[in-house]
């Protein structure tokens, strides 16, 4: 019978080792998985409501264009009116002193 020394470990015990560093590296390793996985979600739900609010701000925006749109075309038709509006404003007065002018010449 042979005897093996104390600091050489037998192919057994080093087998054993091996397998218990190995496990407990798989243990290390599927923890981070978890903690990542857990990252993952969290930064998924943050992503969902960035999505969300950029929604919002977008829908929002067409909304405010479209206002845009009709102030700017309602703009538009009130300087036309108002235009149209002083013209006839203007003929009338023209109209009045005229009538007054031939009044004034009658009464003279």
């Amino acid at each position: 019978m042979t005897d093996t020394p104390e600091y050489f470990p037998s192919r057994l015990d080093r087998a054993e080792q091996i397998i218990l560093g190995l496990a407990e590296r798989q243990a290390n390793t599927q923890e981070q998985v978890d903690e990542l996985r857990q990252e993952m979600r969290e930064l998924t739900t943050k992503i969902d409501t960035l999505t969300d609010n950029v929604d919002r701000v977008l829908a929002r925006s067409a909304i405010l264009d479209d206002v845009l749109l009709e102030l700017r075309d309602g703009h538009e038709q009130h300087q036309r009116n108002f235009e149209e509006h002083q013209r006839t404003t203007n003929a009338a007065l023209q109209s009045l002193e005229s009538i007054l002018l031939q009044l004034t010449i009658n009464n003279s």
